[in-house]
């Protein structure tokens, strides 16, 4: 059973009479959030404020003491970052303009209607954790530093755009909406993913389960679990994943592969934190935090209808594109002495020399599998490897197979590729020399690397350069 504090931090309710009180604490508990502070005298409030972080205030208007306008005045003074929810039986339109006018979030009139109360609260919070985002982005802005360098260790970069990305991670990673990880296949989201989870400081377990290829039945018993006796063979209840989340971090991975019926579940456990364990009536609510991972453009899904949009602005609340390798390429020599480490310690091997020519061969390689690709060739490499300095040949051999796979097909399009801006089309020669001049430079003008990147062999690039030479 979850017993962690939801919200992290409390609800103040305030209203002199006691049943107001009981009711909206009622209705808050029975909508999920357990983190309730009631209040009945007006003239605590402040002393209650300076002593606890609260994220939302619900406050009558009619109270004896200190009245809920001028109440309204002193809080939105001395706080306010804190949404303040007037609750009252009062329906005067001036004196909600006023009110608004004054700094409260919105106004609900009693007898309070439970959608509308709550639904009032989720937009209260999002707000909340909206503020905080913008300030914790304005701080990394001016600092241009990471806060919590630590949590970003499995890692490995010098790159700026990395940089950056890692302090947007850090201002989002406190609030407790939902996050959308997207980049190609092997360039890293899940270590996003922890990243987010190790800042966001919450008590629960970090869950991960990855949605391809599951049908909406084993989609809902994964996550939501089933009830005794809910199909054949359910001879026990069993919680499922989003259960095991509580008050920590749900990852699914490759959310772009997720059926429609699916898509319809997983909408409105983000929209309202419900869902419904197979088999069972009762509603159950969580506090866990989405993260969703994919490698497809779920805005083209989306166009070809297989994603709904709801869901998809619901996910992309905050949004963090890792990039490709082929975009950091300089954080390469790190990444290569990074995987050879660990390689030396698994496969129980002497530390070989990296040859300077490997990174040169290393960056003019455009790596379609990114990051994991990097580290299958190096321990690929390190296998074969007897002694001395790492040879180059397993590198040469897998880039070699890969390389017409690896190339761009967009690019290989009649006019759609370099010669497309030009008025007149080279010749023949000319734009061999063209390839050779770029090849080389591309190489630092290692020969052997720009007549693979060519696809000759060395003596035939060799033969050509003598010719351009002579001419």
């Amino acid at each position: 059973m979850n017993t962690s504090p939801h919200p992290a931090h409390p609800f103040l309710v305030v209203d002199d009479e006691e049943g107001i009180l009981l009711a909206i604490d009622t209705t808050l508990r029975l909508a999920g959030f357990n983190n309730i502070l009631t209040c009945n005298d007006s003239r605590d409030v402040m002393d209650i404020l300076s002593k606890n972080q609260v994220e939302v205030i619900l406050m009558d208007l009619n109270m004896p003491h200190i009245g809920g306008e001028d109440m309204l005045s002193e809080i939105t003074g001395e706080y306010p970052e804190i949404p303040v929810i007037i609750v009252t039986g009062v329906i005067d339109v001036g004196t909600a303009v006023n009110c608004m006018r004054t700094g409260a979030f919105d106004y609900v009139v009693k007898p309070v209607e439970e959608d509308r109360l709550i639904t009032t609260i989720t937009r209260a919070l999002e707000y909340r954790d909206l503020k905080r985002e913008n300030l914790a982005l304005k701080e990394h802005i001016l600092t241009k530093k990471l806060e919590n360098p630590e949590a970003f260790h499995e890692i490995i970069t010098n790159n700026k755009k990395m940089l950056s990305m890692f302090q947007y991670i850090e201002s989002i990673a406190p609030t407790s909406q939902a996050v959308l990880i997207t980049g190609e296949t092997g360039v890293g989201k899940e270590l996003i993913a922890r990243a987010i989870h190790s800042l966001s400081n919450v008590k629960g377990n970090l869950v991960n389960v990855n949605v391809a290829g599951l049908d909406d039945n084993v989609f809902s018993d994964t996550l939501f679990g089933h009830i005794k006796g809910a199909f054949t063979g359910a001879d026990r209840a069993r919680a499922g994943l989003i259960e095991q989340a509580s008050g920590g971090t749900l990852f699914l991975d490759e959310i772009g592969d997720l059926n429609n019926a699916s898509q319809v579940k997983l909408l409105r456990l983000l929209q309202e934190g419900e869902f419904l364990p197979i088999g069972q009536d009762t509603v159950k609510t969580t506090d866990a935090r989405i993260i969703a991972a994919t490698n497809e453009d779920l805005f083209t899904l989306q166009k070809e209808g297989r994603f709904r949009k709801d869901l998809n602005f619901r996910l992309r609340t905050h949004h963090i594109h890792n990039p490709p390798l082929r975009d950091r390429m300089g954080d390469i020599p790190l990444l290569v002495e990074y995987f050879l480490e660990h390689a030396t310690k698994e496969l129980n091997k002497k530390k070989p020399m990296v040859p300077k020519e490997l990174i040169t061969l290393l960056e003019t390689y455009y790596f379609p599998g990114n990051i994991r690709e990097l580290q299958a060739m190096v321990f690929d490499a390190l296998s074969r490897h007897k002694s001395g300095i790492l040879s180059l040949g397993a590198f040469k051999s897998h880039i070699s197979k890969e390389q017409e796979e690896s190339f761009p097909e967009e690019h290989m399009q009649i006019g759609d590729g370099t010669f497309s801006s030009f008025e007149r089309l080279p010749t023949l020669k000319q734009a061999t020399r063209m390839l050779v001049e770029e090849a080389l430079k591309r190489s630092n003008s290692n020969q052997t690397i720009a007549a693979r990147i060519l696809g000759i062999s060395q003596q035939a690039l060799s033969k050509r350069m003598k010719k351009a030479g002579e001419k």
